[in-house]
């Protein structure tokens, strides 16, 4: 089985390494000629919408991403020759996020007050209802906290408009949430559904920081992402791997976003699933079963943002995974993660404060509290 990817980053790279295990090549398109799947899988330097690196694409079996913002009218030209997988509606919708919370909207899926913004009267009339503080962000092309302001008074008018304003705005009340969480469900092309369990997550300016899992909450709590997770799911005759991110507090459970595609918060499926997020998502895109979601044990992950630590001194923490993904160093970037795995919640805390004095005083910081649910 040849299987072409349209982004050629970590997780199109990790994609690749669980997919040679079971025998498929892979063929990755992207923009940048030192995209890091390029070690795993055959390198297009290209543009999405160029006529060379579409043709190559179309010698393989099936087309997946790794990337929600591969334009999906590119994704809609290609299907007509080979199945791609999850579909072009999928990302259409991930890509907009005011469509997506109307997609929220409509299958009962609790979302924030939002407001389509075109204007500065519309962000003015918008902030009447809606009060502060608020978020304004754009309508496409924003993540790891890039493209959003957070509107705390009114002095944040201004720069947010003038840092923003000029292109397709949505702005969205501000949530009073207590923590992060984040569900990913893989479904297969005859509609099985298989979920991992709940991880609750950090982020720090808008980047995940850690991913611990099982979450540590009510079985209620967990039960109802499956079912927001299902609904998305099957509107969207979904396949493959998919997270939705949630906010959780006293009003429950509200949507974020959803991603079309593997997920930074299951990275901890590699070591800590008995099938990991990536293998589950060729299995699906493929048309091969899937495999068990299990946890082997208690799992944090966390990511290593902007420079990777020496693993030196790291490595000699009992049940530490390593993850490099060999990009190049810079401000804000994913360069690679860790996790570890416990049997038990007491190993995981052991293990945390083993790693602390290791750790930079930020990161150090983020994982103090990051299992604090189970002391």
């Amino acid at each position: 089985m040849r299987v072409g990817i349209l982004g050629g980053g970590q997780l199109a790279r990790m994609m690749a390494a669980a997919g040679i295990e079971l025998g498929m090549e892979f063929v990755v398109l992207d923009p940048s000629p030192d995209a890091c799947a390029g070690r795993f899988a055959e390198l297009v330097t290209a543009a999405w919408q160029d006529a060379t690196g579409a043709e190559r694409l179309l010698a393989c079996d099936r087309l997946t991403c790794d990337f929600e913002n591969v334009p999906a009218e590119v994704l809609d030209a290609l299907s007509a020759s080979l199945p791609v997988r999850p579909g072009p509606a999928a990302f259409a919708a991930a890509q907009d996020r005011l469509v997506e919370k109307r997609l929220f909207r409509e299958l009962g899926i609790p979302v924030p007050d939002f407001f389509a913004i075109e204007s500065r009267p519309d962000l003015l009339a918008a902030l009447e209802q809606i009060g502060l503080p608020a978020v304004l962000k754009t309508r496409r092309m924003g993540y790891d906290g890039k493209g959003q302001a957070v509107l705390r008074s009114s002095e944040d008018l201004e720069p947010a408009w003038q840092a923003l304003g000029g292109q397709p705005l949505i702005l969205e009340a501000w949530v009073p949430f207590e923590h992060e969480c984040a569900i990913t469900a893989v479904r297969s092309s005859g509609g099985e559904i298989r979920h991992y369990p709940l991880s609750w997550t950090v982020h720090q300016d808008g980047i995940l920081r850690l991913a611990l899992a099982p979450a540590p909450v009510d079985e209620a709590v967990a039960a109802q992402a499956r079912e927001y997770v299902d609904r998305l799911l099957e509107r969207l005759d979904y396949v493959g791997c998919l997270t939705l991110e949630l906010f959780a507090g006293p009003f429950g459970l509200m949507a974020n976003e959803f991603a079309p595609r593997v997920h930074n918060s299951a990275h901890w499926t590699i070591e800590g699933s008995v099938t990991s997020q990536f293998e589950n998502h060729l299995r699906a895109v493929c048309d091969l079963p899937l495999g068990a979601t299990d946890m082997l044990g208690h799992a944090l992950m966390f990511n290593w943002i902007g420079a990777m630590p020496d693993p030196g001194l790291l490595l000699s923490v009992p049940g530490l995974a390593w993850h490099d993904y060999g990009k190049q160093a810079r401000p804000g970037r994913k360069l690679g993660h860790a996790t570890l795995l416990a049997a038990h919640p007491a190993g995981l805390n052991e293990a945390v404060r083993a790693m602390r004095p290791l750790l930079d005083t930020q990161t150090a910081s983020l994982l103090t509290g990051a299992i604090t649910p189970e002391g």
